[in-house]
């Protein structure tokens, strides 16, 4: 694989560990900023709306720069969003800082996922791909435990400014490695948006949002989960989700490998899979062991959903890939927002903590009769 895609994964390290690292961090910041546990966690819901919302935008005004100097673009307003953070001195300004950097993250995937298929030959682009949200993965296993514990030991400050440092090497690796890809003849903003009047392209954005949802239908809640049912202690809470966090990593990597085989059987088969260990996660969760078992399958089936779903948009976008790419990085968001939605209504409706993982199971069946609907079309486009 080109060097480059090693650039490409050490910007997604930071993005990825910058996503989730306030999670580790509520209680530092909302006692720093005199609000409550709920408001800090807007931190978290504000980022993910920054991502679903400015991504597509942002790609569509890059869309007269080239690719190599959109990205350095994004991970120069990657760093400022973080250095921003870093230096908050409200929380309103340190919201401002997560937005900033939630835009570069949804723009980033989009047009790196762009870059890195065109980096490799045609039957190794889901594999390019699945190399460079590699980056994102590890953030869950490494980068975020690290800068959790930096946060508690220095300071929750100390943690943005290593995720700045990290913005920095990023930025170099791009800078460095990542070649400059002439733009398609021919593209431009009207390219990309005729784009969005083909059925294909709606139908793999429903399938990443449906496809996916169950994912944070299960995760937002493993904590109570783990605790509430299986009887865990609060501290495996954390070796648990890094032990899920290597079978993200893992799922990855195998979901790149099928999908450069078959895109369209890759999605049935990953989406499937997380189907049914949605059920088995609800029927061992009161088992320890068979549930750390089955929550490691979880995450190896969850991320191999990845690279076939992002593939598909661009397949289905052929000519004009980059605005539904980054569409794409906002659809999965949304689909993350779905999952822990439904998820937090069916506990809230008093149907107990194994119900977020029944709720994934419904959600996984709705991403899979879409998938279906898609393969449907995309058969009748073939022969006709």
């Amino acid at each position: 694989m080109p060097l480059a895609l090693f650039a490409l994964a050490i910007s997604a390290f930071g993005i990825g560990t910058t996503e989730f690292i306030i999670n580790g961090l509520l209680p530092e910041l909302a006692q720093d900023f005199a609000v409550t546990i709920p408001a800090a966690g807007l931190l978290v819901s504000g980022y993910a709306l920054g991502v679903a919302v400015g991504g597509p935008p942002l790609t569509m005004l890059g869309g007269r720069l080239s690719r190599k100097t959109m990205l350095l673009a994004l991970m120069v307003l990657f760093i400022v969003g973080n250095l921003l953070s870093a230096l908050a001195p409200s929380y309103g300004v340190l919201m401002a800082g997560r937005v900033l950097a939630a835009f570069a993250h949804g723009a980033y995937f989009g047009v790196g996922s762009v870059v890195a298929a065109d980096l490799v030959a045609p039957q190794k682009r889901a594999s390019a791909i699945a190399l460079m949200f590699t980056g994102l993965t590890l953030a869950n296993v490494l980068g975020v435990p690290l800068g959790t514990w930096i946060g508690q030991a220095f300071g929750w400050r100390a943690t943005f400014w290593v995720v700045v440092a990290i913005g920095v090497a990023g930025l170099a690796g791009v800078l460095a490695l990542v070649p400059r890809q002439p733009r398609p003849e021919g593209g431009g903003l009207l390219r990309e948006l005729a784009a969005f009047r083909t059925t294909g392209v709606w139908l793999a954005l429903a399938m990443t949002v449906f496809g996916f949802a169950p994912v944070f239908a299960v995760i937002t809640f493993i904590a109570p989960i783990m605790t509430g049912v299986g009887g865990f202690s609060p501290g495996t809470v954390p070796v648990v989700m890094a032990v899920f966090g290597v079978g993200l990593v893992a799922g990855n990597l195998i979901g790149g490998r099928l999908a450069d085989r078959a895109v369209m059987p890759s999605i049935y088969g990953s989406v499937g899979l997380l189907t049914l260990l949605a059920v088995v996660v609800a029927l061992v969760s009161a088992h320890q062991l068979a549930f750390v078992v089955a929550i490691t399958l979880f995450g190896v089936a969850a991320f191999a959903t990845v690279p076939p779903l992002q593939t598909r948009v661009l397949d289905a976008a052929a000519g004009a890939p980059t605005l539904a790419s980054a569409a794409n990085i906002g659809a999965f968001n949304l689909g993350n927002a779905i999952g822990s939605f439904a998820a937090g209504l069916t506990i809230d409706a008093g149907l107990g903590y194994t119900a977020p993982a029944w709720t994934a199971a419904l959600l996984g069946l709705v991403g899979l009769g879409v998938a279906g609907v898609a393969g449907v079309q995309a058969r009748r486009l073939v022969t006709a």
